[in-house]
């Protein structure tokens, strides 16, 4: 069963981020805990981790923002 990887609400009136870089790439094995993506919100940036392992499933471009609870792609 595929994990969706949602942007994640990181400050208390955080609405949207933007997903500035993926640091692994559509079809790579990645491991629960391993840095997926910076995301910009809020004048800060942060790595936001995978929450399984498995093979990454990306569905949302880079350089775009996207609400809180947007699904980003799945791990598989």
């Amino acid at each position: 069963m595929a994990t969706e990887i949602l942007l994640p609400k990181i400050g208390f009136s955080m609405t949207e981020g933007e997903v500035a870089e993926w640091l692994a790439a559509d079809g790579d094995q990645v491991t629960e805990g391993q840095p997926l993506f910076l995301l910009e919100a809020d004048k800060s940036a942060n790595e936001v981790e995978a929450p399984a392992s498995g093979t990454l499933r990306i569905v949302a471009e880079a350089k775009k923002i996207y609400e809180v609870g947007t699904v980003l792609g799945t791990i598989e």
